[in-house]
């Protein structure tokens, strides 16, 4: 190991300027000739001319010492002296910092967040870098975000540290890995620096390319928090369940608020006592459509306060509207039986949206709809994988897990439809084009199923009149199970809190420009696809959301922490990946220390020496 590296080596040329200054030395001017009257002064002559002989030159001479010691150090620190923190000195380094939820935690009252913490330890890495080496800075949390390239400017690294802040999201490492893996294709980096406060997950889906410098911030102290806020309908309106966790050390009384449209409803205490979770429950009536607001406050520290608020929307409770053609009459007869639905068409009246419906026909008719049932039709971008053919089609297996086929027995339907596999289409294929195989014949699919952000489309590639589907047990708790998930996809059995990071799926005018305005301020703008849907709205702070357009507002929106990670600010020791296991650092990050600020101080020290000395009183006289 070297003990000792300079940046800029080529300036030890410099050295050559002490010739210059010791022949100044040398040269110095001849005294005038002068007559006197006595010979006391000879023997002051003859010590002079000792002392100007080229080996008698330097004896005492102490100004020509301090200039030589004052120009050696100039010049070593113009050389940029460092001494290399170990044998490989890493010139590109990526800096991944963890802002997530968790880093906003503190250890005590009034202390230093654990994002305050870790700027702290970049920020002596920046200002410890030589001139060769380069950091990259890249924040991490649901996601990554580069900050800087590959830069030695000072400035601008301290300027992008600054301006990083907390994002109230859970954290994962991959994407801040992935960007660390790109940056490493175009500079030769060896090793990536990673500070957290090690609320990470334990399992990272990420093949590393370089070593990884796990440098674990100590945790936070006791919290307690809000880790689920959901309702579920019943006869009169809603039960609305809370969920509060705390960390292991956390032993706390809460008082729990619940605020209806900003009007306190209720108030009670919890207790909360090494790390166990308790569950409250509220009664809200479905007069019309509310926003509850759930907020606590522990009776002692608590380390993370972006947990200790949650919001919910609930909807106003009305009947399912479905959509069924006449020429399924035996689906129509099988619905009509169904508490609190709307059938249509009725009374030659149809809606242009309904929750339900169910098509018969190749093309997309009848009005939109969140959960979509196609029968006897094979979607386009599937005809090439599959096509129905006459034949008797015995069913094999199905997913019984699947909501819709819930307590349906499929073993002894006959279908007059049999599907044939295109060119040895496979599961995977289906898959690979965004489709789940449901139920499944010796021959090929018989039902599909497809999930969007725009809602959910069935597919049964046979037609129900074809089959003794409708004539078996199974059929009205088929349709029944249906309906269930449609009131599901409408929000109308139950509603849940949307979690920070983006916005749920939100319902509204086609081809419409939104403006969106967080609780910070923060203004996006967003548009709605052809159906009406927007989605996609980034979410990274808790609060509510105001959807506007035109000046109006349309609809509001609150996300919550809801992270039972974050909230329980559980720290790991490794970093597991598929082939290797990374430790916690014992130490912090070593890197290479500049010593060229230390040579100037001495050189500027030299220099007040020199002239002191030179300005001195000579002995024996007064100043």
């Amino acid at each position: 190991m070297s003990w000792l590296g300079f940046t800029s080596p080529l300036a030890a040329w410099l050295f050559l300027l002490t010739i210059p200054l010791v022949i100044f030395y040398f040269l110095k001017l001849r005294r005038p000739r002068v007559e006197v009257p006595s010979l006391a002064l000879w023997r002051r002559v003859l010590n002079d001319q000792r002392v100007n002989s080229p080996f008698q030159k330097f004896k005492r001479n102490l100004l020509l010492l301090f200039q030589l010691l004052l120009l050696f150090c100039l010049i070593l620190a113009a050389m940029q002296p460092f001494r290399p923190a170990g044998a490989e000195r890493a010139r590109f380094i990526p800096v991944l910092i963890d802002c997530s939820a968790s880093m906003a935690a503190r250890a005590s009252a009034g202390g230093a967040t654990r994002l305050e913490e870790a700027k702290d330890q970049v920020r002596r890495l920046i200002d410890n870098l030589v001139a060769d080496q380069r950091l990259c800075l890249i924040a991490v949390h649901s996601s990554g975000r580069r900050l800087t390239e590959f830069t030695n400017n000072k400035r601008l690294l301290h300027a992008a540290l600054d301006e990083l802040e907390i994002q109230q999201v859970p954290s994962r490492l991959e994407d801040g890995l992935r960007i660390a893996e790109a940056l490493a294709r175009a500079n030769p980096v060896e090793e990536a620096i990673l500070i957290t406060d090690g609320n990470v997950p334990d399992r990272i889906d990420f093949e590393l390319p370089f070593k990884i410098n796990y440098q674990k911030l100590d945790p936070g102290g006791s919290n307690i928090g809000i880790t689920d806020f959901n309702a579920r309908r019943n006869d009169t309106g809603w039960d609305v369940f809370a969920r509060l966790e705390g960390a292991k050390d956390a032993k706390s009384l809460v008082e729990v608020e619940l605020l209806q449209d900003g009007e306190s409803v209720s108030r009670q205490t919890a207790s909360i006592e090494g790390g166990n979770a308790e569950r409250l429950v509220f009664q809200i009536p479905a007069d019309a459509a509310t926003q509850l607001e759930l907020r606590i406050r522990p009776d002692g520290f608590d380390a993370l306060e972006s947990d200790n608020v949650a919001w919910l929307s609930l909807p106003l409770l009305r009947s399912l509207m479905v959509f069924c053609p006449a020429s399924l009459a035996s689906v129509r007869h099988a619905l009509e039986v169904l508490p609190d639905l709307e059938l249509y068409p009725r009374d030659g009246k149809e809606p242009a949206e309904v929750d339900l419906k169910f098509n018969d026909q190749p093309l997309e008719t009848g009005p939109g709809s969140r959960v979509t049932v196609h029968f006897g039709v094979i979607p386009a971008d599937l005809q090439t994988l599959v096509t129905m053919e006459t034949g008797l089609a015995e069913v094999i297996d199905w997913v019984r897990t699947s909501p819709m086929l819930r307590h349906v027995q499929l073993f002894d339907v006959q279908i007059a439809d049999k599907p044939a596999n295109q060119n040895g289409a496979t599961d995977r294929e289906f898959e690979l084009a965004g489709y789940e195989v449901l139920v499944q014949s010796r021959t090929g699919p018989l039902v599909l199923e497809k999930r969007g952000e725009g809602g959910l489309d069935e597919y049964f590639l046979f037609h129900p009149d074809r089959s003794t589907l409708p004539y078996r047990v199974g059929f009205p708790i088929l349709i029944s199970n249906l309906r269930e998930l449609a009131q599901q996809q409408s929000g109308l059995t139950e509603a849940r809190s949307a979690p920070t990071g983006a916005l749920p799926p939100l319902a509204l005018s086609p081809d419409t420009e939104y403006r969106i305005v967080g609780p910070n301020g923060r203004t996006d703008v967003a548009r709605s696809d052809g159906s009406g849907l927007l989605s996609g709205a980034a979410a990274p702070v808790i609060g509510q959301y105001q959807i506007l357009a035109g000046g109006a507002a349309k609809a509001t929106v609150g996300v919550s922490l809801l992270s039972p990670t974050e909230t329980s600010l559980a720290t790991i020791p490794r970093l597991q990946f598929p082939e290797v296991a990374v430790a916690a650092a014992s130490s912090g990050v070593k890197n290479d220390q500049p010593l060229w600020p230390y040579l100037a101080a001495a050189a500027l020290a030299f220099l007040l020496i020199e002239w002191w000395y030179f300005q001195r009183p000579p002995q024996g006289m007064t100043a």
